[in-house]
């Protein structure tokens, strides 16, 4: 059973003279707005630290707040009646979760999850629909991203069943590298080991083939990526189309 518990720690509440620009956003969501449908949102922003661990959702409870993360990476898990769980999505300051929010819904059968720490801003889901109401365009860009994260979970399937286990290391790497921007990752094997649904010691044995190739550098709680492109070679086309439908759709991904 997953038993780790999240803290969320807000910010001090803003005056109007520290209201959100939205140029000054690092989310690709918020960003994608155009400047009338951000200004329904910009007043219920509210900034707000996301630790490690922070459960943004957890199954069949009720959702209270949408989250833009700006920075650190999270995932959305299935969680079994027995408590086993593994990744289907990752996401990070490219997108919002929980998307169902957008479709109308206050709750959702996984958990949302935190699993590098950053920060972000969230709004109250009454606020998020109220502006949907006003605006016929507010909603599109989140729809789109809805249709990438779908096509990435699609491809989260296909790398389970049909990709060697070091190739799905060398996808999952590259997408935590795509959100963090940094070439070291502070990421334990343990943990990747329950995203990726496996044991811990195969994760280690896949790190250090990668290793081998020269691809990354592995120590017992980082990952450094060496060679990108070696990465994205060696995934051998479980990695790219998802990222590709978020440029064609929404934008630059990074």
């Amino acid at each position: 059973m997953i038993d780790r518990i999240g803290i969320v720690k807000l910010m001090p509440t803003m005056r109007p003279a520290d209201m959100v620009k939205q140029s000054d956003l690092r989310n690709k969501m918020l960003r994608a707005l155009t400047a009338e449908d951000f200004g329904l949102l910009e007043p219920y922003l509210e900034p707000v630290r996301l630790t490690s661990a922070f459960r943004i959702a957890e199954p069949r409870k009720t959702l209270e707040h949408v989250y833009f993360p700006e920075s650190g990476i999270g995932s959305v898990l299935a969680v079994a009646a027995t408590g086993t769980a593994t990744e289907a999505g990752m996401f990070g300051r490219e997108g919002f979760v929980p998307t169902a929010t957008i479709i109308g819904d206050n709750e959702v059968p996984y958990l949302i999850e935190m699993h590098v720490a950053g920060s972000g801003y969230r709004i109250p889901i009454d606020h998020m629909r109220k502006a949907t109401l006003q605006s016929s365009t507010l909603q599109i860009p989140f729809i789109k991203y809805m249709h990438v994260f779908a096509t990435q979970v699609s491809y989260t399937s296909l790398a389970n069943a049909k990709f060697r286990l070091e190739q799905r290391l060398a996808r999952w790497i590259l997408m935590c590298h795509d959100r963090l921007r940094a070439d070291v990752m502070e990421i334990t094997h343990d943990y990747i080991a329950l995203l990726l649904g496996v044991r811990r010691p195969g994760v280690t044995t896949g790190l250090h083939l990668l290793e081998g190739l020269h691809l990354i550098r592995s120590t017992r709680g980082a990952i450094e990526v060496l060679d990108r492109e070696g990465l994205e070679a060696y995934a051998a086309g479980s990695y790219g189309i998802p990222e590709e439908e978020f440029e064609r759709l929404i934008g630059e991904a990074s």
